[in-house]
């Protein structure tokens, strides 16, 4: 059931019908990071270098390489810290999109089932701003754990593929349930979901790739709710 709602998802991902929503996915995120790469290099510039400048007048000439080295490690920072923005952009501006791909998925692959029901410009926006604390406490956390030996790999997926599991699962459940009912669902089959949780993980853990994760993730998360309702038609009927 996982690994067919996670097949489904991929191929959700190269469909003609979401074409359109993976490239304002993209070219949105590319466009914020781009913007905020420009403005901490322009920050730097302008306050970093100068005070590391303001050391080397009383710097003998023969370490002058100094300030070459501080500029490489400066180019390097600026890197890390835009390979460190990847995840949380694209969360926050794939999470205004996620009832585009649903509804793709819905009338596409399920046609004879009623319609679910899209989130307001409000709670949407509410809920991209969810999306993007959970994968930066999500990232926090494991990065932390980089420190322990034998633990940090262990602790990214664990982590994220709870959190992540646990919240695009419920995006798809509120769109056919209340709040309370998802939850409820979702705690039901709390195992099968983190275990899609972990192949979202895995997806996440890709580079260049994972700019592509809250697409891939809801698409395998509708497929998984669906199939999930299918098997367990005793839990409370759907109300919304």
């Amino acid at each position: 059931m996982i690994l067919e709602a996670a097949r489904l998802g991929l191929v959700n991902l190269l469909a003609s019908e979401t074409r359109g929503v993976f490239w304002k996915v993209l070219g949105l995120t590319v466009l914020v990071l781009a913007a905020l790469w420009l403005a901490v290099r322009e920050s730097f510039m302008a306050y970093a270098l100068p005070w590391i400048e303001s050391f080397l007048p009383g710097i003998p000439d023969w370490a002058g390489w100094l300030a070459f080295v501080f500029g490489i490690l400066a180019s390097v920072g600026l890197a890390l810290s835009l390979a460190l923005l990847i995840s949380p952009v694209t969360a926050l501006i794939a999470g205004l999109f996620l009832d585009d791909v649903a509804e793709v998925v819905e009338q596409r692959d399920y046609p004879t089932d009623t319609p679910g029901t899209a989130m307001p410009l409000g709670d949407a926006i509410l809920s991209s701003i969810k999306f993007l604390g959970i994968v930066i406490l999500g990232n926090l956390f494991a990065l932390m754990m980089l420190f322990i030996p034998g633990v940090n790999l262990i602790a990214f997926f664990l982590v994220n593929g709870y959190l992540l599991g646990r919240e695009y699962f419920e995006f798809a459940a509120t769109r056919f349930r209340t709040h309370a009912e998802a939850r409820q669902f979702r705690a039901k089959h709390g195992s099968t979901v983190f275990l899609g949780g972990l192949l979202i993980a895995a997806f996440l853990a890709v580079p260049i790739v994972n700019l592509l994760t809250p697409l891939f993730a809801a698409g395998m998360m509708v497929h998984l709710h669906k199939m999930l309702s299918r098997k367990d038609p005793t839990f409370p009927a759907i109300t919304r």
